[in-house]
């Protein structure tokens, strides 16, 4: 029998984040939105080689995607073991392929972990970072964006840079990035078959980070599979019809009261572009995002 999924009503959700971002994390405990977080002291502090699981969506990237995924291949970790998550969603048929020609390549120290989602999960960001959270083995978690890349000793420096820490978050201090591309551009081409793929370097300038923003979260396993990912706050948990500006990040720092610790690690790498996924192809909301984001530029 078939079955339909039914959404929220947009205003309903919409007005619910909202409300909790400008007034419920102002007046209310943190504590009523999750369990308890195991003390410092008692989380594990890694000494030599560990385990590592980074999570990424994929919606309408699957030329970034492939980017990220071939770093893990030609650069693969050596003081570390990585799990690799992706979430997609079968009509994004050309992730799909990406991903099936990425599922042959044999690399030590990094396993694929693929997990295909409706739609409606897909785009509610929160609710495919939850269930990695709670399921994972893993003795950090680094959950990021399709559009990053773990170039050259990225995973290495890391390992180097977790040894015995136990605080919740963590984030890369720097990070090189593209100038706002095209979607013309020939780094996002999209019409050729999977591929392993490299950067050129010095197309990318250095930047700074102050705060573990989005795709740049670096959080301990027990934390992680103490409280979930904004497992509590059912507007982040609730299946939308497109994808929705990720509001959850913000949230998920106020439940574990911090903005991250800065690291010093190598090669990560991000792919800036102009048009943005979750919007419709050529639709106004598109047309008006671009031209914002080119402004910003």
């Amino acid at each position: 029998m078939k079955t339909t999924t039914t959404y929220a009503p947009r205003w309903y959700n919409t007005y619910a984040i909202h409300l909790f971002r400008l007034v419920i994390t102002r007046i209310l405990p943190v504590s009523w939105f999750r369990t308890a977080i195991p003390a410092a002291k008692d989380r594990k502090a890694v000494d030599g080689f560990f385990t590592l699981e980074i999570v990424s969506h994929c919606w309408g990237y699957s030329n970034m995607l492939t980017y990220q995924l071939s770093s893990f291949v030609n650069y693969p970790p050596t003081k570390c073991a990585l799990t690799v998550t992706v979430f997609y969603a079968v009509e994004d048929t050309k992730s799909q392929a990406v991903l099936d020609f990425f599922n042959k390549q044999t690399v030590k120290n990094v396993t694929w972990n693929f997990q295909v989602l409706s739609k409606g999960k897909l785009f509610r960001r929160g609710i495919g970072r939850n269930m990695a959270a709670r399921t994972t083995s893993a003795d950090w978690l680094w959950f990021t964006d399709c559009d990053i890349i773990f170039h050259e000793n990225c995973l290495d420096s890391l390992a180097e840079q977790l040894q015995g820490k136990q605080e919740s978050l963590y984030y890369p201090q720097q990070e090189r990035t593209t100038e706002m591309l095209a979607q013309d551009d020939p780094m996002l081409r999209q019409d050729s078959e999977p591929q392993l793929v490299d950067i050129d370097a010095d197309g990318f300038s250095l930047h700074s980070r102050d705060k573990a923003k989005g795709a740049f979260q670096i959080v301990h396993g027990d934390v992680a599979r103490a409280i979930g990912y904004c497992e509590k706050l059912k507007m982040f948990q609730t299946e939308d019809d497109r994808w929705r500006k990720t509001y959850e990040d913000t949230a998920f720092k106020w439940l574990i009261s911090s903005e991250g610790i800065p690291l010093d690690i190598d090669g990560v790498f991000q792919i800036r572009h102009i048009q943005k996924g979750r919007y419709a192809k050529d639709s106004n909301i598109s047309r008006v995002r671009s031209k914002i984001r080119r402004l910003q530029e």
